[in-house]
């Protein structure tokens, strides 16, 4: 797959309406990321045109057409690349506004991403946002990345981590209610979590070994049943096989204090039972630093750890620390013989 001495990496630029095209631009005129990678911006060149101009923040990139026969060999050179899809609508455009277009296009240059890395053609995959209600206005009935990764590699389940320097989170459940999220669980999916969390820490962290601590679901972890039988009843045999192949675990811990200093420094990630039990004191401590990493893909992909953030949009304000860690990170993933993500 890679022969180069730097990995091809899509860089997706998110729905238009949002912070992804100044991301975009911020990254290519960062010298850091051209020697990690080469960074090949999946978009649109006059919005990024566009952005530079409103900004004065010029950029410098070779142009291709998405129109244009594609192969590996037409991305090198010591720059960053737009492949260029010129599939923005500019009369029913407006920065900072989510429509049916912004929402289609974005999921264009995303599901591309996708089919290049399954042929080869890229090394992985990094995102910058989306917009789900953009989505869903384009008829396009996802509730975000991880759910369109999945289904467009056909693997039978995929599992968020977001991690930083301080912590890292892995999710048994994502985008549904929290009124579904009992009835959602189940020991083999909390088993799976783990095992993928376990392999892709030792990956990203060069150990033999990593520790993990496993969330309950309810107040003080069930309280030995008086709040609920979630704990001994599905998540403590998911532990407990874990342990028996070896694994480094504990828990089910209870929630309001897991996240403790003492435990931050302890643990190398929390397994968590639903999507704000992990990312509120992950965005507590991690803001704008964190990465979104999908395990249990065939292929590479990181993102952000933010979402379209409309009310800064083109106005300079965006902060691109999560976007360079993402980045950082598929780059070094591209050289792991651990492979986390599958």
């Amino acid at each position: 797959m890679m022969s180069e001495a730097k990995p091809l990496l899509a860089i997706t630029m998110g729905d238009p309406a949002g912070v992804g095209p100044e991301l975009c631009i911020n990254l290519l005129n960062q010298t850091s990321i051209l020697s990690q990678c080469t960074p090949i911006i999946f978009g649109d060149y006059e919005c990024l045109k566009r952005v530079s101009d409103e900004l004065n923040q010029p950029f410098d990139a070779k142009v291709i057409s998405y129109k244009e026969s594609l192969s590996r060999d037409m991305f090198s050179g010591q720059h960053g690349f737009v492949l260029d899809f010129s599939n923005i609508n500019y009369e029913a455009f407006i920065p900072g506004e989510v429509s049916a277009m912004t929402g289609k296009v974005s999921f264009e240059y995303f599901d591309q991403a996708i089919d290049f890395a399954l042929k080869g053609l890229v090394d992985g995959i990094v995102t910058t946002p989306i917009n789900k209600f953009a989505l869903n206005l384009a008829g396009i009935s996802y509730p975000g990345h991880t759910e369109i990764l999945q289904t467009k590699t056909e693997v039978p389940s995929v599992t968020m981590l977001l991690t930083s320097k301080t912590i890292s989170c892995s999710l048994v459940t994502t985008h549904i209610p929290l009124s579904q999220v009992s009835e959602s669980l189940n020991s083999e999916r909390i088993y799976e979590v783990i095992e993928q969390t376990s392999v892709a820490m030792r990956s990203m962290r060069s150990k033999e070994i990593v520790r993990l601590a496993v969330l309950g679901l309810n107040p003080h972890s069930g309280e030995s049943g008086l709040f609920g039988d979630e704990e001994a009843r599905i998540i403590q045999p998911a532990i407990e096989r874990a342990r028996s192949n070896g694994m480094d675990v504990i828990g089910p811990l209870a929630p309001d204090t897991a996240f403790i200093i003492q435990n931050l420094e302890r643990f190398d990630a929390f397994i968590c039972m639903y999507h704000d039990q992990g990312l509120i004191p992950l965005k507590l401590l991690s803001f704008d630093s964190a990465v979104n990493v999908t395990l249990g893909l065939p292929i590479i992909r990181t993102s952000v750890d933010h979402g379209t953030a409309l009310d800064i949009a083109w106005k300079g304000l965006v902060d691109s620390s999560s976007l360079l860690e993402a980045i950082s990170l598929a780059s070094a993933l591209c050289f792991s013989s651990n492979k986390c993500y599958v």
